[in-house]
């Protein structure tokens, strides 16, 4: 079709026809934008966080009056929670991935005199950890008993300066070895945290997410050979198998009160909540991002319908012109159609030059990557198709008005 007819008529209707198209421009600009930023969230949303997430449960408690011996009140919570049926393995620890609690971070160096830290990383303490969380070893090995150290022991021997009674070993994860030292094996190497205290790598897991601080290093993360009480804030953390995790943390809830009753449960919970409350606000984003989408697009089809319906009454007397001469009522429905086209293709354009404005204001204030060049026809497409769709209507009341009833007005 003759799409020059069509400019003519369009540049006599100037106002309206570039109202619709901002209205494109700017759904169009929108729209990439948000689809862009909820594949960002859900992308978030599914970060591995390198533990067994389906098996582990966790329990906090909080003591009511005085405190007992920290150290052998533990030890009895741990050999009685083994025995649950059910309880694969038992661990005690302050921190989880993806933890809203906060968590316990190191500056690591490769050299102790630098002044810089070459990477930031989550500090991960328990005894039994790795197996308990189902952490996977991909080199070297766990830590041996002898090279644990007590938590309170481990402070005090800081505090004096006394580099000897702190662990001696780490283990990290694939990305820190990677990243310290590319293409190398990181077994037996030396690290330096804090005023330069050197660790020895003994072990390396493939992943670790941490605690809470995602936007840098996610898998950033080290275990020490640190064990710890129940009095020093930690859960334990408790290993089975899916199916049983409601049993179990019921029956270890029970036993760990039969223990001693003078304390309170702060957390009982299967890991799956952890989760779910820490990517609680992304899933809410994504939400409210679909909801802008879905109102926008229907806003922009409405008003290609209220706007084609107009055109439709005010272009009758052409209409009927058209027939009187022959057009048949396809060329009628095609006239509407590629008219609309015209104006949404305009409305593109604009907007995909406004959709990558939007990214690089976006990318330069709130470090998001750039918008794949993907997101630029699928969108096309989308409008194109819902603009047809919704000119469908208005054109084909168009097509159907009866020559001799357009004529008699003219």
């Amino acid at each position: 079709m003759d799409v020059l007819p069509i400019l003519s008529t369009l540049h006599r209707h100037k106002l309206t026809a570039w109202l619709l198209i901002l209205e494109i421009a700017l759904t169009c600009a929108i729209v990439c934008n948000a689809v862009f930023l909820i594949g960002q969230q859900l992308q978030r949303m599914d970060l591995p966080s390198g533990i067994a997430e389906h098996e582990l449960v966790q329990i906090q408690l909080g003591y009511v009056g005085n405190t007992p011996d920290a150290k052998a009140q533990t030890q009895t919570d741990l050999a009685a929670l083994r025995q649950i049926p059910g309880v694969k393995q038992v661990a005690l620890t302050r921190y989880l991935p993806f933890n809203l609690d906060g968590g316990s971070n190191t500056g690591i160096k490769l050299n102790p005199q630098q002044q810089q830290k070459t990477l930031d990383a989550a500090q991960y303490l328990g005894q039994n950890l790795l197996p308990t969380l189902g952490t996977r070893l991909v080199e070297g090995r766990n830590f041996r008993l002898s090279e644990y150290v007590d938590l309170d022991a481990a402070v005090a021997a800081l505090n004096r300066g006394n580099l000897k009674g702190l662990p001696q070993v780490m283990i990290i994860t694939r990305a820190i070895a990677e990243r310290l030292w590319p293409g190398k094996n990181a077994l037996g190497k030396t690290l330096y945290v804090g005023n330069g205290i050197p660790f020895r790598v003994i072990g390396v897991v493939a992943q670790l997410a941490r605690h809470k601080r995602l936007q840098q290093g996610v898998e950033y993360s080290t275990v020490w050979p640190i064990r710890m009480t129940s009095a020093d804030g930690a859960s334990y953390v408790i290993r089975c198998a899916p199916k049983d995790r409601t049993a179990v943390l019921k029956a270890a809830v029970a036993k760990l009160k039969q223990l001693d009753p003078n304390r309170v449960v702060l957390k009982a919970r299967a890991y799956d909540a952890v989760r779910r409350a820490f990517f609680a606000n992304d899933r809410a984003m994504a939400g409210i991002l679909v909801g802008v989408i879905a109102a926008l697009l229907i806003v922009t089809a409405l008003g290609i319908v209220g706007l084609a319906s107009f055109w439709v009454s005010q272009r009758r007397r052409m209409i009927g012109v058209r027939r009187a001469l022959g057009a048949t009522r396809g060329d009628i429905l095609r006239y509407f159609q590629t008219e609309n086209f015209v104006l949404a293709t305009i409305g593109i354009a604009l907007g995909m030059v406004l959709a990558y404005a939007i990214n690089l204001f976006l990318m330069l204030h709130y470090e998001l990557p750039r918008l794949p060049a993907i997101y630029f026809p699928v969108g096309a497409i989308a409008l194109w198709l819902i603009g047809q769709l919704a000119v469908l209507g208005p054109a084909l009341r168009a097509a159907a008005v009866p020559p001799v009833v357009a004529t008699r007005s003219v």
